[in-house]
């Protein structure tokens, strides 16, 4: 699965492409039979785009977001690690650590086991390995293994693969960090985080818990739901359609949205985009990950976008991916 067998390659059934973005970083694009697609910059290993088979955009990405490194693009899907959020590490590392930030590279070698049939997904893996710079300010050897596919249906799925090939343990949180696009943010709820604990960002990590129905949205929002389910929806009501998110291994869900002021004190974002996105995230932030020597880690996640009349039946079945 080398770069140049991608760049030549003429056969369109094959369901991948690679381009180049105006940095001429390359970027690997998957196409599903019906039309969805779904855009992965060696950037970060950031999903930059997933279309359904209509051609909408259903990752939020800003108007005023900065594309080129080593700043991760404001939107899509990044990849924090070895710290996400505010949560974890400190000091000498990014916020949202530095694997989002980095070039990946194209895994030739061992990509990750799929249970599924291989037949029925579109997919490219990709893998990250530290930099004697990132080995300064974060001294921790790891091969971070990313497979991203696309299926027949055109549903969205990451699986994260991080082993510990150091020679003593360490420790880290990550997070999915998953814009999603909305009509509007007044008009959308999430409902599977009802009656759960989260942690407030904006009060200082106090511990508090949810007591709506579900959750909807009238100001700012940055909150980590700890011990969450592993299926949660975010409902549509203007575009009739539900985000139905599946995970495996990441026990919390982070909840998002910056609202208007300050949505104005960020460079990389509209004064009013606050209304057109909400970030759900699939992590695991409440409590580190630890893995000792030759242990690995899994962590998956799938989006679906569904009618909002059959919601419900994905929230009753159980999780596969």
């Amino acid at each position: 699965m080398s770069m140049g067998r991608f760049a030549n390659s003429t056969d369109p059934r094959s369901g991948l492409e690679v381009v180049r973005d105006w940095n001429g970083v390359a970027q690997v694009v998957l196409r599903s039979p019906k039309g969805a697609s779904a855009r992965v910059s060696l950037h970060g290993g950031q999903v930059v785009s997933w279309r359904n088979d209509h051609g909408e955009e259903l990752l939020f990405t800003s108007s005023k977001a900065i594309f080129k490194p080593p700043n991760a693009m404001r939107g899509g899907i990044q990849m924090c690690f070895p710290q996400s959020m505010q949560f974890g590490y400190s000091g000498t590392l990014e916020r949202h650590g530095f694997a989002r930030n980095r070039i990946w590279a194209l895994d030739d070698e061992h990509p990750p086991i799929n249970h599924n049939d291989n037949a029925s997904k579109v997919s490219v893996d990709l893998i990250l390995k530290p930099s004697e710079d990132d080995l300064k300010c974060w001294p921790h050897c790891f091969e971070f293994r990313l497979r991203v596919s696309l299926s027949k249906v055109g549903d969205l799925s990451l699986i994260s693969r991080i082993r510990n090939v150091n020679g003593k343990p360490f420790s880290f949180s990550f997070a999915y960090h998953t814009y999603l696009s909305v009509s509007d943010i007044s008009e959308v709820r999430i409902e599977g985080l009802e009656t759960l604990d989260y942690l407030d960002n904006l009060s200082h990590k106090e511990r508090f818990t949810e007591q709506g129905d579900a959750i909807t949205f009238e100001s700012e929002v940055d909150r980590v739901y700890v011990s969450s389910p592993n299926v949660v929806a975010v409902l549509d009501h203007e575009k009739k359609q539900s985000f139905v998110i599946k995970k495996e291994g990441l026990p919390d869900v982070v909840v998002w949205n910056p609202w208007e002021k300050k949505s104005k004190t960020m460079v990389d974002f509209g004064d009013e985009e606050y209304k057109q996105m909400l970030c759900v995230d699939a992590a695991a932030v409440e409590r580190a990950i630890t893995l000792k020597p030759g242990e690995e880690w899994t962590g998956k996640l799938e989006l679906s976008a569904v009618s909002s009349t059959n919601c419900s039946d994905h929230l009753d079945h159980p999780v596969s991916i």
